[in-house]
């Protein structure tokens, strides 16, 4: 998918690559090994397995790649050689040259699994006059109310919502999300790796979009 010239690509569960100029990877996991790209920044949203992959870290990454991650996270990418560490924590905001990326909360309300004392994170990147939002791994949160002027002022939005329940939000909560957010396109993710969630998940949310008039767009994996 492209969106004001940035191409948003599918790694699989809530793994994105995104193309322009900067190669930027958000939570590699399980990544096909047709993907060949080695990218500038890796993004890490929490430490858990499926988010924080030391393997397929490894196969995105080169010499000088900076990886960044909450704290919690440091002692695995010291297992990665040659890569540039940036810890980083909710509500900070870093610059790579054009691109500026805010971490914003993600965690779960009524389980136990993301809790907010974590200071886990999604991410707002912005690259010109595209946004994208990765929720990261989050419940419908009150947070995610502050990021709904980002659709405004002719900005291309993106959102990457949760799907899949358990974990995070269910299809019908990212739905909610989505309608309260009025994004350009909403796209799926957590789902698909036998950890939790089904296409049929991501269906339902796109099914549900359509029913309050957003886009959503399911993303084939690469």
């Amino acid at each position: 998918m492209k969106v004001n010239g940035v191409e948003i690509s599918f790694l699989g569960h809530s793994g994105f690559l995104i193309l322009n100029g900067k190669k930027i990877a958000i939570d590699p996991y399980n990544v096909s090994e047709k993907v060949n790209e080695k990218v500038d920044l890796i993004l890490i949203t929490h430490s858990h397995y499926d988010h924080c992959s030391i393997k397929d870290i490894q196969k995105l990454a080169r010499k000088g790649t900076i990886i960044v991650v909450p704290a919690d996270a440091q002692s695995k990418i010291t297992r990665v050689e040659d890569v540039e560490m940036q810890i980083i924590e909710v509500g900070d905001e870093l610059e790579f040259e054009d691109v500026k990326i805010n971490a914003v909360p993600a965690y779960n309300i009524d389980k136990n699994f993301h809790p907010k004392s974590e200071g886990w994170m999604g991410y707002v990147i912005k690259m010109g006059s595209a946004i994208i939002y990765h929720a990261g791994d989050t419940d419908k949160i009150p947070d995610i109310q502050k990021l709904t002027g980002y659709a405004k002022d002719g900005n291309q939005f993106v959102v990457i919502l949760p799907v899949s329940g358990t974990y995070v939000m269910t299809a019908e909560e990212a739905a909610d999300v989505a309608s309260l957010l009025n994004p350009t396109v909403a796209i799926p993710m957590h789902y698909g790796a036998g950890v939790a969630g089904t296409i049929e998940d991501a269906q339902r949310f796109v099914n549900l979009c359509k029913e309050v008039n957003v886009r959503a767009e399911i993303l084939e994996k690469i």
